[in-house]
């Protein structure tokens, strides 16, 4: 059975490195750019992660993590964040928030692929 992730990635540049990742691996994502969509998805999907782009501007990663955390079922979705490392209140907040993991985007980047690939 595929992996299934949901993402709100809106730099074109991550976007396309993570589509390209997920379809090496055979990973099935889904990109989302409103906070409601991706909301509504994950209730439907139940993905095994959420990848976020704590820069995206179209959808606010702490509103996201507060909400998915305040629902049971929900809560259970590991969320992962990246973020510029030179702004660590950023990092700070999205843990506070409710992430499960925040991780600098030069971490990601160089991490995609362990971060995509099904478990075993």
């Amino acid at each position: 059975m595929a992996r299934n992730i949901l993402a709100a990635v809106d730099d074109m540049f991550f976007a396309s490195k993570v589509r390209a990742t997920a379809e090496a691996l055979g990973v099935n994502i889904k990109f989302h750019r409103r906070l409601d969509s991706l909301v509504a998805a994950a209730a439907e999907q139940a993905p095994d992660l959420i990848l976020v782009d704590l820069h995206n501007e179209k959808l606010n990663a702490i509103d996201l993590a507060r909400l998915l955390k305040a629902n049971e079922d929900l809560s259970k979705i590991r969320l992962l964040g990246f973020f510029s490392h030179v702004q660590t209140d950023l990092q700070r907040a999205a843990l506070a928030a409710g992430f499960d993991d925040v991780i600098p985007r030069s971490v990601f980047s160089r991490d995609l692929a362990q971060i995509l690939k099904p478990e075993n």
